[in-house]
């Protein structure tokens, strides 16, 4: 019997709805418009998330990898994206890692 790949449940399925390395990646994916904002990517497998974090990873460099880099539409795309995130991830019982960790 052949084994069964895992596979990611969708950025709103996952963990305090994305508030995961998986979810940070999709999320700037959207920022970038790598992704559709619809695309939550459920039910890849993992090999190609981690193809769509080199992607990520590669749109990030020309800003440093600096939110404060971004030009004003991307920041502003960010902001928007990531603040409902956390919204949705405090509603799920998320709490931030008062390290700053998080």
């Amino acid at each position: 019997m052949a084994q069964q790949r895992p596979v990611y449940p969708g950025i709103h399925n996952d963990q305090y709805a994305g508030m995961t390395d998986a979810g940070r990646i999709i999320r700037d994916a959207w920022v970038f418009g790598i992704l559709p904002e619809t695309e939550t990517c459920e039910g890849w497998d993992y090999g190609r998330l981690e193809q769509l974090h080199a992607q990520v990873l590669e749109a990030w460099e020309p800003y440093g990898h600096l939110v404060s880099n971004l030009p004003e539409d991307l920041r502003q795309r960010h902001e928007r994206i990531h603040k409902e995130a956390v919204r949705l991830a405090r509603a799920a019982g998320w709490q931030p890692d008062p390290s700053g960790e998080d």
